[in-house]
């Protein structure tokens, strides 16, 4: 009778627990994963049937890896609970997509395309910075934007707390107020903080794309599924 194949249970793990691999072989390491009796080591397999443990508790089987690209609305915060009267982005969409995490995140005054997984990998691959993937929003601003700061965010980059601020702007229309931001990292509010440094405020920031993934005509509060490219 032939052995059923061995697979890997660093794999097994990141889809059904919705993280990398990478995070999958630390909770192996710190001897948190037991396959039946035995405490599991790094680069260990199992086969069908055998039980599988995270801190104590028996893991879940059959999951399988989703993508989701969801239009966000105003008003809505990228978290599994409301703060305060702001409602969470979960409450929009169905149940059997609460599982799913956000890859990377978007404040609740901001709008537009949010990605969500349960596989870490993906998750890992499109917000780590060594990747540079390209996000691009549409930025209005609270009065006209002078010539010489478009030069100092575009060409020089502008000094925050965390470091420079460099971002590529296009001119939307003549009131020099609304603009097409393109930048390739994602640090928490960097772009409404880079604009405040030289004494403008965002009132508008949506995203249009993250990445080879495009927001398109998707409404509001509204979601469709994709498959990897």
């Amino acid at each position: 009778m032939t052995e059923p194949p061995l697979e890997r249970l660093n794999k097994h793990l990141a889809l059904q627990l919705g993280v990398s691999r990478r995070e999958a072989d630390d909770l192996i390491e710190k001897g948190k994963i037991r396959i039946n009796d035995s405490v599991a080591i790094l680069g260990a397999r199992f086969k069908q049937g055998d039980a599988i443990f995270v801190n104590g508790k028996p893991l879940q089987s059959e999951a399988s890896y989703r993508y989701i690209l969801f239009h966000k609305p105003i008003g809505y915060v990228c978290s599994r609970r409301a703060q305060g009267e702001n409602p969470t982005i979960y409450s929009l969409l169905p149940r059997e997509l609460a599982a799913l995490k956000p890859v990377g995140r978007l404040d609740k005054d901001s709008s537009g395309l949010i990605l969500l997984t349960n596989d870490g990998d993906f998750a890992y691959q499109m917000t780590h910075p060594k990747f540079h993937k390209t996000k691009v929003y549409e930025v209005s601003l609270d009065h006209m934007l002078e010539p010489l700061h478009q030069q100092m965010i575009s060409d020089f980059g502008v000094q925050l707390e965390d470091g420079t601020s460099q971002l590529q702007l296009e001119r939307l229309d003549e009131t020099r107020k609304s603009w097409r931001v393109t930048m390739h990292e994602g640090r928490n509010r960097q772009i409404r903080r880079t604009f405040a440094v030289l004494g403008y405020t965002v009132v508008k920031l949506h995203r249009t794309h993250f990445g080879s993934y495009v927001l398109a005509n998707l409404p509001p509060g509204e979601y469709a599924t994709f498959s990897l490219k």
